[in-house]
């Protein structure tokens, strides 16, 4: 019985969690207007597809599966958020698709709608949290969720 609650309320605070780090981004980006780049954006993907983990878990089934799969899933969310934090302080090379598109446009329709969605460097912090960038944040958060699946996987191990 125990067992279940642990679960419980792990696949609750998982979803709380991954439900405010969604909201957080969306208001930083359509609130204070501060636009994302394309790390930015696909760091957000882990925290969408940890709510459907979390819903079958809570709702459903109770699985040490499962747990791997949160597991899985915030050691890519924090893989990236390092990678991401890494070329913000010039760690790493940016890769291609971070980089400004180039403007090899020829038609002057085309020039005026690519200047209306300019999207961000990757390597540009435009927005920071107690003095972190937001991939540095989300690295903390992911490493945090990693700790307590990890503890909670051993935990349930050893019963």
């Amino acid at each position: 019985m125990k067992k279940i609650i642990n679960f419980k309320i792990f696949y609750f605070l998982v979803t709380l969690i991954s439900i405010g780090t969604i909201l957080s981004a969306l208001y930083i980006e359509h609130v204070l207007n501060i636009k994302p780049c394309k790390l930015c954006i696909y760091q957000r993907y882990p925290y969408i597809f940890s709510i459907f983990l979390c819903f079958l878990g809570y709702y459903f089934f109770n699985s040490r599966i499962l747990i791997v799969l949160i597991f899985l899933n915030f050691s890519v969310s924090f893989l990236l958020g390092v990678y991401h934090a890494g070329i913000e302080n010039n760690f790493f090379p940016e890769f291609k698709g971070c980089a400004a598109v180039g403007m090899d446009l020829l038609d002057k329709d085309e020039l005026l709608n690519s200047l209306s969605i300019i999207i961000p460097n990757c390597k540009d912090v435009t927005f920071r949290l107690f003095g972190l960038s937001l991939a540095t944040i989300n690295a903390l958060i992911s490493l945090f969720i990693i700790f307590i699946s990890i503890y909670l996987f051993k935990n349930e191990k050893n019963k």
